[in-house]
């Protein structure tokens, strides 16, 4: 990668965009940040981010924080409210990289593609939730970039051979929190439990999805979307190492794994760099240390949501956002303490099934799926 590559992005005091800023510190030849996006709840964060990297644009969902960072940049615009966010997304840079958190995501991931951006792609529930519209706002071949590890190793693997080689594809899974455990072990597990992830230092919503297996539901999703392949061809396998990424099985009987150590700055480095290199954006494993890899079959009976999710895309294009937007409810509930933790993927269950999707699929329509949706959910936590 020669020239420099201009960046926007989106959510930038979360876990990914912290991230990504240190990765492209440590390459500042190769990236210039012109718009920075974050809900605003830190603006102390925002603040120290936008001075570093002097950005043309700082976009923030609170009106009140956009005040305070206004105040601590003059020289730099700053804009409040979803529109700001959108625009941010839609500034035409080079690469965006949306690290969003939730479907909120959505109109950003769509902004980003109608501006002929590269999208460097964290935000798989937007994904999840627009499916065919955000595949129908795709310009060219390679627009989206994933950057969750398992599809960025998925998008490597897949280097290997051509699309009609491939038999399958295998999505690993750190199994989270509760790895191991049966249905009846984790009927009294706490929020506190579940962030507990033994692994992956990730937000306390991406953690909680690990313990239930709602990420993996939904990173397969992803990957049928992204890579045209199949519900039925995609698998998911126990990987408590998170060392494997994930799998690519071809038709010959060859499998194609790519491997290293778990840190997220390795998909995002691939993300802003792709289809090159960087340099040592991470140590690579060590071979001189003795070391064991295990998988495990997922125990569907524990852990039903990819069963769920795999029923919610076959049921119809809006029944993901619905999947998707339930879930986000029932996380919140849990953490409150409202839901136990098998109620989650209970209750995501019950509003998949009870859903009734409309003959056309839109913006509106997945926007009205997800209203339908929380407040279904919401009726069924009581």
């Amino acid at each position: 990668m020669s020239a420099s590559r201009t960046v926007s992005l989106l959510g930038s005091t979360g876990s990914i965009g912290t991230q990504a800023l240190d990765v492209i510190a440590r390459h500042p030849d190769r990236f210039d940040v012109v718009a920075l996006a974050a809900g605003g709840s830190d603006p102390d964060a925002v603040i120290a981010q936008a001075l570093a990297v002097r950005p043309a644009l700082v976009a923030v969902a609170s009106a009140d924080a956009a005040a305070e960072i206004a105040r601590a940049l003059p020289g730099i615009e700053v804009a409040a409210g979803p529109d700001a966010v959108v625009a941010a997304a839609g500034c035409g840079a080079d690469v965006v990289l949306n690290g969003i958190t939730g479907s909120v995501g959505l109109r950003p991931t769509l902004a980003a593609l109608e501006a002929g951006s590269t999208l460097a792609l964290a935000n798989k529930e937007s994904l999840v939730a627009g499916g065919a519209l955000v595949k129908a706002a795709v310009r060219r071949e390679g627009q989206i970039v994933p950057v969750d590890s398992e599809h960025s190793a998925l998008a490597q693997a897949l280097r290997g051979g051509r699309a009609d080689e491939v038999r399958r594809l295998v999505v690993t899974a750190s199994g989270g929190a509760f790895r191991g455990r049966t249905r009846a072990e984790l009927a009294d597990v706490t929020a506190a439990d579940a962030l507990r992830h033994p692994t992956w230092d990730m937000g306390p919503v991406v953690t909680i999805n690990s313990a239930s297996m709602v990420n993996k539901a939904l990173e397969v999703i992803e990957a049928h979307l992204l890579f045209d392949i199949p519900m039925e061809r995609i698998d998911v396998v126990v990987h408590a190492q998170s060392v494997v990424h994930s799998m690519v099985e071809f038709i010959d009987g060859s499998t194609l794994a790519q491997a290293s150590p778990p840190d997220m700055r390795l998909p995002i480095a691939l993300g802003l760099s792709w289809p090159d290199r960087l340099a040592d954006a991470v140590p690579g494993c060590d071979w001189t240390q003795a070391t064991a890899w295990t998988f495990e079959p997922l125990d569907e009976d524990a852990f039903p949501a990819v069963r769920v999710a795999r029923a919610a895309v076959a049921a119809s294009a809006l029944h993901p956002a619905v999947f998707n937007a339930a879930n986000e409810e029932c996380v919140q509930a849990f953490v409150d303490g409202r839901l136990p933790f098998l109620g989650i993927v209970d209750t995501v269950r019950s509003v998949v099934e009870q859903y009734e999707a409309p003959a056309e699929l839109s913006l509106d329509a997945v926007d009205e799926a997800e209203r339908w949706a929380r407040e279904r959910a919401a009726a069924l936590i009581g």
